[in-house]
This record gives C-alpha cells, structure tokens and sequence, in this order.
C-alpha cells in the first residue's frame, strides 16, 4: 500500500502562521498536521505501508527541514519517502501526476489540510473508496451522488440544487491508482480544464465512465484545519479524542509553579508555567514559558513567552514574546508584543 499526499500550497487562509511554516506543518494537539493525519491513516488501514509520496511546493519555502521531517515521518511508519514538487498551483489532478513514479498499485490519496477519525474498511471489491462526512450546509462542498447500490455515480461540486449530504473530504482509495494515471493523463493532455485547474475529479470522471466502481467510506469525524478559529477548534476536539484515548499529553518534565492544568491539554517538553492557569483545550510546545497568565482554548507554538496574559480563542506561533492584556488574538512567529 502506497499513501500519496499532496501538500504543496501555501495555506494563506491561516496566515500569519503560514507565512513562515508549511500549514501541514502547523501542530495540532502537539503533532503537525501531515504527521498526524498519515499516522492515522496507516494506523486504520491495518496493512503495511510500502512507500508514503509526498507532493511539495517551492523548495524556498518546502525547504531541507521539510523534507527531513516528512522523510522521518515515513521511516517512523516502515516506509520509504518520495519526495516530489509541483512548481505551479496547477490543481490537485496536476499535484497527484507529479508523483507519477509512484502511481501504481493500491494506494490512498489524501490531502493534507484536514484531520479525521475513522476506521477504515477497504472494500477490495471496488475499484475505488471516496471518503465522506454528512454536512449540513452541502451547496459549500463537493458531494457525491449515490445510486440504489449506494455506488458513487456523480460528485458535483457546490450544487445549487440539493444532490445529496455526503460532502468529499479529500481522502480517496484507489485498488490500482495506476487507472487514475492514466485517466489524469488524458486531462493534462487534453487540457481539460475547470476553475482554472486539472482537477482529479474530471481522472475519477473518466473512470466511473469506463466502468470502474466507487463507493462511499464514512468518518467520524473531519476537523478542518483552514483558518485560525477552525484550527483552534480541531485542537480542541483531537485533545478530547486523545484524552480518551488515555494518550498521554504532558510532557514529565513541565515545571509547575503556583499553577492550576486544567485537562485537557497537550504541554511539551521544557515548559514553564508560573502564577496562572492552563487549560482546558491548550495546546503548548517545547520550549515554552507561561506566566502570570491564564489561558485557555488556544495553540501555543514552540519557544514562545507569554506574560500577564488572558487568553481565550488565541493561536500563537514560534518564538513570540507577548505581553498584553488582548484575548482572542493570533499571533505569526518571531513577533514581539509588549
């Protein structure tokens, strides 16, 4: 089993913390993005991962920490890493054919902005799995339309008239993902075109036309992670799943001083906190000191200082130095507020 994931935008929607770090690089409850997401997965699939491919952006930005991080990601799961770059925001079809090499045998598709639960149970019967969550709001997502076999016969992307509640959350098995080579292939050859990109929706077109089955899988849950509040509010609900995994979460090395943890809370290693509170729903990094503060319902990043502080709905990145009475703030890395 293979795992593809393309990862190389930007993530504008969640700057200034992407201004300086890859959004599947942002930590969510202690762990990036990507990491978590791909651990998860392999964790649910129950079968071996061979090589895990990832699709990154300008090299400037996807730089040698990157590839470090994503390469260790994958040894850490048994896996051989491929590294490959798509040079223009061309579209996820044109993502998943820059790491043509590795397009063949089973493999998952799965885009690194957003986090699940799941169990994951492959129908080796179909020629492909499209992951769904039931939405409230479909006319803002990409849904799938289903047959009276509950097989996958159309996805239409922000219908205007109701088609059906299953939005696709951008994971997708595919039993020979060679078949949506060959099928991407014809788009970027054909210069098949919509909203300005290939897309890999117009690759599964052109397999569910030439006879290949798709069929829904349904998650628990699907945590975006696009802009602060959403990401904050992702933190919150992996801390609570993690709690209840009985995951342990604080660092033994965290000095307490005249301070209240409130759980639950992922606290990293070398943190300090002295004079205040923590938690509930706080996410702090290594390297950290609170203090004179009372936080909660935020993501701290690493080596970050934070002092007479009251925050609710903050999201804080790398080597801040904030001091202030603010609450609901977010704050890019290397800022100093005082």
């Amino acid at each position: 089993m293979k795992i593809i994931v393309p990862m190389a935008g930007r993530g504008s929607r969640l700057r200034p913390h992407t201004l300086t770090v890859p959004k599947p690089l942002i930590p969510v409850a202690g762990k990036p993005i990507v990491h978590r997401l791909v651990s998860d997965i392999a964790k649910v699939l129950g079968e071996p991962i061979d090589e895990i491919a990832f699709v990154l952006g300008d090299p400037a930005f996807f730089g040698d920490d990157v590839v470090e991080s994503l390469t260790t990601l994958a040894e850490e799961l048994g896996a051989k890493a491929s590294i490959y770059r798509q040079d223009e925001p061309l579209g996820t079809g044109h993502a998943i054919m820059c790491a043509k090499d590795s397009l063949s045998g089973p493999a998952v598709v799965a885009y690194a902005d957003t986090l699940i639960r799941a169990d994951f149970n492959l129908d080796k019967e179909a020629d492909s799995v499209i992951w769904v969550k039931q939405v409230d709001k479909p006319e803002a997502y990409g849904v799938v339309k289903l047959n009276e076999s509950n097989k996958i016969v159309e996805l239409v992307e922000k219908p205007k008239e109701f088609v059906s509640d299953l939005a696709v959350i951008g994971i997708y098995y595919f039993k020979d993902i060679a078949v949506l080579k060959n099928e991407l292939q014809y788009v970027l050859d054909n210069n098949i075109i919509n909203s300005g990109e290939y897309q890999i929706n117009d690759g599964i077109k052109r397999m569910m036309a030439n006879g290949k089955v798709f069929v829904t899988g349904q998650v628990e849950e699907w945590m975006d992670c696009g802009n602060k509040n959403v990401t904050i509010e992702t933190n919150t609900k992996m801390l609570g799943f993690l709690e209840n995994d009985k995951e342990k979460l604080i660092s033994d090395d965290v000095s307490s001083e005249n301070a209240t943890i409130i759980p639950p809370c992922y606290i990293g290693k070398d943190v300090i906190i002295k004079n205040g509170s923590v938690g509930p729903n706080v996410s702090i990094g290594d390297g950290c000191t609170i203090q004179d503060s009372h936080i909660k319902n935020s993501l701290i990043q690493n080596q970050t200082v934070i002092k007479n502080a009251n925050l609710d709905n903050a999201m804080i990145g790398n080597h801040v130095l904030y001091d202030g009475n603010y609450t609901t703030i977010s704050i890019g890395d290397y800022s100093t507020l005082e």
